[in-house]
């Protein structure tokens, strides 16, 4: 039998929520990868699967997805140009970007960013 998994990706739906998601990643010291998306785009819709994956990877890591025509406040503060665009934040700054639907790329680079924070809690 099947379980049905809970999804780990918040959708923010507002800049209230924004900007609530990034004080809580804040206050507990872990990252913040966001998906930039839009409906109409097929190539963010097609990353909606493979991004609740990679939450249920990395459970330190909050995941929210923004959709740019839903809050176009935050897409504005980030300037988000082309979708999908999934950033990386930590304590409110954006720590890396890429811009596509790249999925081999955007794991590369979590990856990559996880490891730096080991290796500087660990010195």
């Amino acid at each position: 039998m099947e379980e049905h998994l809970k999804s780990r990706v918040v959708k923010v739906d507002s800049e209230e929520s924004w900007n609530y998601f990034v004080n809580q990643s804040n206050s507990q010291g872990c990252p913040l990868v966001v998906h930039f998306t839009a409906a109409w785009c097929m190539p963010s819709v097609v990353m909606n699967q493979f991004f609740e994956e990679l939450a249920l990877q990395y459970h330190d890591i909050l995941f929210v997805v923004v959709d740019v025509d839903d809050v176009k406040e935050v897409a504005s503060k980030m300037e988000i140009k082309a979708m999908p665009t999934f950033i990386i934040l930590r304590n409110e700054i954006q720590v890396d970007k890429v811009v596509g639907a790249n999925p081999d790329e955007i794991k590369k680079r979590i990856d990559e960013y996880m490891n730096t924070i080991r290796v500087n809690i660990n010195s």
